[in-house]
């Protein structure tokens, strides 16, 4: 298992990349900020490029000093593939846990 911490900025930040198989088990957005932001996250194929049909969350208010956990389905990625953020301002912090398979 591996942990990845990264902070999401307003351009596109990419929180995960795949080498071989790697499944994402857990993404967890943490806001530090002192206003809410909203949060798009993309998964993006190899080759493919962030957009509307790489989207998997879109403007996501996440409240000033809360956390949202994604962890419901899980996700893998092949040799290329990436998990893309961005957020409307500074302030949010993701944690992606991925294993390997």
């Amino acid at each position: 298992m591996a942990i990845y911490n990264t902070a999401i900025l307003t351009s596109d930040t990419t929180l995960v990349s795949g080498s071989g198989n790697r499944a994402i088990t857990t993404v967890i957005v943490c806001n530090t900020g002192t206003v809410d932001r909203e949060l798009t996250m993309y998964a993006v194929p190899s080759g493919g490029s962030v957009g509307t049909t790489s989207m998997i969350v879109n403007a996501l208010s996440v409240p000033a000093g809360d956390t949202v956990s994604f962890d419901q389905e899980k996700m893998v990625l092949g040799t290329g593939d990436n998990l893309v953020a961005s957020a409307d301002g500074t302030g949010l912090s993701a944690t992606v846990s991925t294993l390997a398979v």
